[in-house]
């Protein structure tokens, strides 16, 4: 058995990481070991030196509350006659203290074990000089406005459209009254049906003109990821704002669309419960954001059985929308061959100053046999290869004076 659990306060994370730093001692997440309990090898990285393991992933919710004992008896045993330090989350003092009871002697304070008192982090900033364009903004008029503009935006996906519909009105309602802070939709699906598209759609529709704030978890999946994520800790090198602040200052528009978010941890869930809640996102600079009234639109290619499996209960309740999208019809996918066509062909007229008929659109309709593609990415490829056939058809038969090459083709999309 080991001998004691010390617990921080959340707002005492920061200190607590640069207090083991200064003591030279390596700080990691129980959930590096936790992904594959059965590479030994991760566990020869604490032959050497003293370790510092936050166990917080036990208490968030990410494991049954059945098997956290069972759970925390294997995994401390492989830590065995090995220099470990245990901390957690103070929030989880109850339910692990009687969970892990027969891991741990004593459950104590940190404070109490290091005899120190923490420097109170500063109060954060609010950052509100970015102005977001978001629905909660509109009138009840430009919202109708908008709306129809998203349906006509997206292909297919009738039934989402609808449901979203409903629910962004009851966002709208809500928020204005301080009881909804943030609209979250969870989207499952295979690879290339539409997911990510309702995102963009949702960009084009607010008159985004920057860059929709985008994060995919495909890379989120280590101990760092939190810090990957907002940031590192004051005071270790190479500190800065994560990859979500970033993000966020750097787009016009209030969606934020987290791809494969299967692929993230127990840590990230935690994090995103709390912004769900609050409406804030904090940084690891102790600097907020407010994203009160943004869309959230969460992304996974897991199958729809997967969902309760992979994803915690306590984020899945917070989910204002959950929806599995399906492969698109035929109907759905010419029609998206012609907002495609239409949209190049505007951009295209634009830049070198043509003056190209829309009425072409037929033309590629006809060349495109939408029936062999499923996935709507292999459209979009398909659709840009006879662009370019056309051009130079085109550019040919006009006494070459000038082809457009696939290379050109890219500056227009």
């Amino acid at each position: 058995m080991n001998k004691q659990l010390l617990f921080y306060g959340q707002a005492e994370f920061e200190s607590t990481k640069t207090l083991f730093h200064s003591l030279g001692y390596e700080m990691i997440s129980l959930s590096f070991f936790l992904d594959d309990v059965k590479d030994l090898s991760k566990f020869t990285l604490c032959q050497h030196g003293v370790y510092v393991i936050d166990v917080s992933v036990l208490g968030g919710g990410y494991y049954n509350i059945n098997a956290i004992q069972s759970i925390g008896e294997s995994i401390f045993r492989l830590f065995q006659n090995k220099e470990i330090i245990y901390i957690c989350d103070d929030k989880y003092f109850d339910k692990l203290r009687y969970e892990l009871r027969y891991c741990f002697e004593n459950f104590i304070d940190i404070k109490d074990k290091y005899n120190i008192s923490f420097e109170a982090l500063p109060t954060p900033v609010i950052i509100t000089d970015k102005q977001h364009s978001k629905i909660t903004d509109f009138t009840t008029e430009e919202f109708e406005v908008f709306f129809k503009s998203f349906r006509e935006s997206l292909y297919g996906h009738e039934k989402f459209k609808d449901d979203f519909y409903e629910i962004a009105k009851s966002f709208r309602l809500f928020n204005k009254i301080g009881e909804h802070k943030v609209l979250s939709l969870f989207l499952l699906g295979e690879s290339g049906v539409g997911k990510t598209e309702v995102a963009r759609a949702l960009y084009k529709c607010l008159g985004g003109k920057e860059n929709l704030a985008k994060v995919n978890f495909g890379n989120y999946s280590n101990e760092f990821s939190l810090s990957s994520l907002i940031g590192s800790a004051r005071g270790y090198i190479g500190s800065e704002d994560g990859e979500i602040f970033i993000r966020v200052r750097n787009t016009d528009v209030g969606v934020i669309l987290i791809d494969e978010f299967e692929k993230s941890n127990a840590t990230l869930f935690n994090f995103f419960l709390d912004v769900l809640e609050s409406g804030k996102m904090v940084s690891s600079q102790a600097l907020e954001i407010d994203i009160n009234g943004f869309i959230i639109i969460f992304t996974s290619n897991i199958p729809k059985e997967d969902f309760p499996v992979r994803i915690s209960p306590e984020l899945r309740s917070r989910f204002d929308y959950k929806g599995h999208f399906t492969r698109l019809s035929n109907q759905d996918k010419r029609k998206y061959v012609e907002y495609r066509i239409n949209s190049i062909i505007k951009k295209y007229n634009e830049h070198y100053n043509e003056s190209l008929e829309t009425d072409v659109v037929n033309y590629f309709i006809r060349t495109i046999p939408v029936d062999k593609y499923e996935n709507m990415r292999d459209i979009n490829k398909k659709i840009k290869m006879e662009f370019v056939k056309y051009i130079e058809n085109v550019k040919s038969s006009q006494q070459n004076k000038g082809i457009l090459t696939p290379n050109v083709l890219n500056i227009l999309l």
